[in-house]
């Protein structure tokens, strides 16, 4: 059954070839990725085959989703839209039929020193979403975008590449946003982060939620519109999914946002099912009919997402821990803690600590990924290693008893993989380390401890936790357990429960976070303010009120 409580929404064929390959022979076996393939209409070899639409016979604007650049590098940028004239029916209100994509690369926003151009074609396959990289541009400059089909042309976009490895850089500012539940309000924050002076965002997962949306938008509670009833279910078949990524992608403040700046992003649970734990899902079905789900979730988070090429999906199966850099000033780790991790621990939830956290074969991120990233620090010569992911990496203790409960869904759950990993840092002599962190739907600021259960232990480095940017509706500054946590936790150096975003300013000497919230999103229009600012300098990890 599915978590509403309905038979699952995937074809008989496709549960009895599942449990009939098993987990193993599902990943490997021919058969079983044709079963697979099936199950998320790939792209076959007969894709070139397919009939091209005639530009003309679209008459509706077919770029309602808006456009999006992400993952910038020194030589390369990479552009993403998705034709869609009506973005709320299954097929976006296209034929299956490939449309030829025009796209123009310039200097300025006028478009009057254009730098490269070319087509590209959007496959019904892919659900007519296109991703473009644009290479042999110079490094460290600003460029505006824009797409073309028939006598159609996209709002432009902005975007840039990053200085090469070699260069010495003084700043680099970003953004953290998390946590965008479009039932639970408005987007105003990316409204306001669009107008925010920033050269990259970094979402840390949750973009989209797998929970039902009612004819109002729920706590949207609009007026002037009714939303189709194929939003009121949860997804689970890779027609959910795409629909889902369309009514989120509608919104004006997250479009708007995506064209003003490139976003490097990665998932949490939320883009595929709750909790989840690599095979092991929330909810009572098999991990082979979990795995389809799985498949369908990924390659609509890969199409709708401005992803490279090594990052596309196989199966159920995606690559989406990579690492990028910011001259000598930074390198970022950008880590996926929700395919390869061991099943939490103790049920899952708040729970009394128990050896199994501390046992050293269950792991957060995998033996693969915790490898990559202990030699990624090795190799590292940036000024700041900063590893944008997805839950809390601090110990967090939730209440005041001697022995308090923890998270098992965040790193206080794998206590051992984390040791591993503040271990590596340290072994490599990583001085100036940030974790950047989404999921809990507040703002946080640790110092992250060597030993968090003794205060004048060592501080290894730093974690920025973002706050959502609409999940858990408008928050409050001080939520119900304020008081408990900031007793409990001596380390944690800040607490708000409003939504919004964070920005980081790196430097050679030190770096500052500041918190900007807003103090409601059930209804549109919020002011922003910046509710804390906080600085760590460059060989003296600690977060200090600015």
């Amino acid at each position: 059954m599915t978590p509403a409580g309905h038979p699952s929404q995937h074809t008989p064929e496709l549960r009895e070839a599942a449990r009939h390959f098993g987990r193993r022979r599902f990943l490997t076996v021919t058969g079983a990725a044709a079963a697979l393939a099936f199950a998320v209409n790939l792209p076959t070899a007969g894709t070139a085959a397919a009939a091209e639409l005639d530009p003309a016979r679209i008459t509706d604007d077919p770029f309602t989703l808006g456009v999006a650049s992400g993952d910038p590098l020194p030589d390369s940028v990479l552009l993403w839209t998705r034709l869609a004239p009506a973005p709320y029916q299954p097929d976006g209100g296209l034929p299956a039929e490939r449309v030829t994509v025009r796209w123009e690369l310039a200097h300025d926003e006028n478009f009057r020193r254009v730098v490269r151009r070319g087509t590209v074609t959007a496959h019904p396959e892919f659900h007519h979403t296109v991703h473009v990289e644009v290479p042999h541009l110079a490094p460290d400059r600003v460029f505006h975008y824009r797409f073309r089909v028939g006598d159609w042309t996209s709002r432009a976009g902005r975007t840039r590449t990053a200085p090469v490895s070699r260069a010495r850089v003084s700043q680099l500012r970003l953004a953290a946003v998390s946590c965008q539940a479009y039932a639970d309000g408005y987007y105003t924050p990316y409204g306001h982060l669009a107008q925010d002076d920033v050269d990259v965002v970094l979402h840390l997962g949750d973009y989209l939620y797998e929970y039902a949306v009612d004819s109002v938008g729920n706590h949207r509670n609009y007026t002037d519109r009714t939303l189709p009833a194929l939003f009121n279910r949860e997804t689970v078949t890779l027609e959910d999914y795409r629909l889902r990524y369309a009514l989120y992608k509608s919104d004006p403040d997250l479009i708007a946002a995506h064209a003003a700046h490139p976003f490097v992003v990665t998932w949490d649970d939320h883009e595929t099912e709750n909790n989840y734990a690599d095979d092991t899902p929330e909810n009572t079905v098999p991990p082979e009919e979990f795995l389809l789900r799985r498949a369908s979730a990924y390659r609509a988070y890969w199409e709708n997402q401005p992803l490279r090429r090594p990052q596309r999906p196989d199966g159920p199966d995606m690559r989406l821990y990579r690492r990028l850099h910011w001259g000598d000033l930074a390198q970022f780790d950008i880590l996926d803690t929700r395919q390869y991790r061991s099943n939490q621990a103790y049920g899952d939830g708040a729970q009394l600590p128990g050896p199994d956290i501390d046992d050293p074969t269950r792991t957060m991120t995998g033996a693969a990924q915790e490898r990559w990233l202990l030699d990624g620090w090795q190799a590292s010569r940036a000024r700041w290693n900063v590893v944008p992911q997805q839950v809390t990496f601090s110990q967090r203790k939730l209440d005041l008893n001697p022995v308090a409960k923890l998270s098992m869904d965040a790193w206080d759950g794998y206590r051992a993989s984390r040791r591993r990993v503040l271990d590596g840092a340290r072994a490599a002599g990583v001085d100036n380390l940030m974790v950047l962190t989404g999921d809990v739907h507040v703002g946080y600021a640790f110092d992250i401890k060597d030993d968090f259960d003794d205060q004048a232990s060592r501080t290894l480095g730093t974690e920025i936790v973002a706050t959502s940017v609409s999940s858990g509706r408008d928050g409050s500054d001080k939520p119900a357990n304020w008081a408990t946590y900031t007793t409990a936790n001596p380390h944690l150096r800040f607490y708000n429960g409003r939504r919004g975003y964070v920005t980081v300013a790196l430097g050679r000497d030190l770096a500052r976070a500041d918190f900007k919230t807003v103090p409601y999103v059930t209804r549109p229009g919020a002011p922003l303010t910046t509710a804390a600012s906080f600085v760590t300098e460059v060989g003296d990890q600690g977060l200090k009120p600015a």
